[in-house]
């Protein structure tokens, strides 16, 4: 409906496999004219990512996800078959969206997630370990969690908390 027979592109990295009828979307020039698929990822049967989206490195998109325009997808992440993401919507590094969930909102980085409504549900240990993250590693990230989500705390008061209290790492700086 966007376009208007302006030059868009679509650009896809190295190393990627994508599997039969996935469809991607090339970008408007409301949203910058590039829809972006980064490196090694793996888009399985039937996914569909729409105009001016970016899927970062490393991504697993599972059978019939449909990824509406404008959403980015970070590194590592694991969208489970059948989710449905909505437009303009975030999905942070190292997470995994369980299958059939509905993403409304954005999803922070290193944590699963799922269902309709969406809710989070921890932190995405194995996945981190398979990455090779430390135990030190994700026993801070779910020290942030528990800041943010356990303590009562708005969002304002956990990230200055966090910032105050959490030795400052890579984790900490993508998450705050």
């Amino acid at each position: 409906m966007k376009y208007n027979g302006e030059i868009t592109k679509l650009n896809i990295g190295d190393n990627n496999t994508i599997r039969e009828y996935v469809t991607i979307n090339p970008g408007t020039a409301q949203g910058g004219g590039v829809t972006k698929i980064g490196n090694k990822n793996l888009l399985m049967i039937g996914a569909h990512i729409a105009h001016d989206c970016i899927i970062e490195d490393n991504c697993i998109i599972v059978n019939g996800v449909q990824i509406a325009g404008h959403s980015i997808i970070s590194e590592f992440a694991i969208i489970g078959g059948g989710t449905l993401i909505h437009q303009f919507t975030r999905i942070g590094c190292h997470s995994m969206i369980s299958g059939g969930s509905i993403v409304r909102k954005d999803v922070p980085p290193y944590c699963k997630a799922g269902k309709e409504p969406l809710a989070y549900k921890g932190v995405n240990s194995i996945g981190l370990k398979r990455r090779n993250f430390t135990q030190d590693q994700i026993n801070q990230i779910q020290n942030m969690y528990r800041i943010l989500y356990l303590e009562g705390k708005n969002i304002s008061q956990a990230l200055k908390k966090i910032s105050e209290e959490i030795t400052k790492t890579n984790e900490r700086e993508i998450l705050v």
